[in-house]
């Protein structure tokens, strides 16, 4: 399956953004809202600059306590980015993403932000297609 294939299954709501100067509480409470895992940041909103998980916050008020909270989100985002395209397949994201200890890979092309997949929607993918292999052959051998 392809990561095309997935983005199609998914709603067409978009990919919440936000500007790198957003404060952390101000990050934190999008999430809630939206309840979703993760931000990506952007200062155009299309090209991404970096991406920020409710664990980094979480992480980051153990560490610093509540004060980070007043903090930019640029300057706790992820920079190091690990992207894939529509035509990656499924099969090799979830194992990057695995590798990586990651959640969240956003999907570009030409360098612009079209999509963002989490691990659910690639293991949601991966057993549907299991499903019907599972299917297919049993259709063999039945005889169907």
């Amino acid at each position: 399956m392809l990561v095309s294939q997935i983005l199609k299954s998914k709603s067409d709501e978009g990919v919440v953004t936000s500007p790198p100067d957003m404060l952390i509480s101000e990050a934190a409470k999008l999430l809630s809202e939206k309840r979703i895992g993760t931000l990506v940041i952007s200062a155009d909103g299309k090209t991404p600059d970096g991406i920020l998980s409710e664990r980094d916050i979480v992480r980051e008020l153990g560490r610093k306590g509540s004060g980070c909270l007043d903090e930019s989100v640029q300057t706790l985002m992820t920079r190091d980015l690990v992207t894939c395209k529509r035509d990656d397949r499924a099969d090799i994201i979830l194992q990057q993403m695995t590798d990586g200890r990651f959640r969240h890979m956003p999907v570009l092309e030409d360098g612009r932000l079209v999509g963002l997949i989490s691990i659910g929607d690639v293991v949601k993918a991966r057993l549907m297609e299991l499903s019907m292999e599972k299917d297919a052959l049993q259709g063999m051998i039945m005889g169907h």
